[in-house]
């Protein structure tokens, strides 16, 4: 069974693929578009080895993939991912640093489900924002995730969630 790592900049378009696979899961059709893949493979090359980072994914390499040791430089297809960024809050009696951290982009390429990978990535993210002091951990999950995240002690909060989108120009 493979083993989750902390990603690098290397590992950008296998995370924009792993997004892309996730996407495709939850709305029944691929995503369209090259600009959003572009945008969040440019963010993660840019975030992801930062010396003091916001933002970390901590992936789990496909078991199939050749051996990288003939490309070193280039990282093999990745099996699974979870993405995190801390977020700086106002603090308040519960977090008085205000510091709270954000899972999203928890996703499996689906002939790699069912072996725990997604299980290895958030628990290692976990492990990274408990390293860092966090306080709180939200995330939001689906039907199909939320056993999973239940198992590692998430629980449904009261607050009901807002979106506005603004028009793009």
């Amino acid at each position: 069974m493979g083993e989750a790592r902390r990603a690098t900049a290397a590992d950008a378009d296998e995370l924009v693929r792993l997004r892309a696979v996730l996407l495709a899961h939850m709305s029944g059709r691929d995503p369209a578009g090259d600009d959003w893949r572009r945008a969040a493979a440019e963010m993660f090359r840019a975030r992801l080895d930062e010396p003091d980072p916001t933002l970390a994914a901590f992936v789990v390499d496909r078991l199939d993939w050749p051996d990288r040791s003939d490309w070193p430089d280039r990282p093999g297809a990745l099996a699974a991912c979870a993405v995190g960024a801390v977020d700086q809050r106002l603090g308040g009696p519960g977090n008085p640093a205000g510091t709270t951290g954000y899972v999203y982009n928890v996703a499996t390429d689906p002939d790699q489900r069912r072996r725990g990978y997604s299980r290895q990535c958030v628990t290692a993210l976990l492990d990274w924002y408990r390293d860092r002091g966090i306080a709180a951990v939200f995330l939001r999950a689906s039907a199909e995730g939320e056993p999973l995240y239940r198992s590692l002690g998430f629980a449904r909060t009261p607050d009901p969630s807002m979106l506005l989108r603004f028009p793009r120009a």
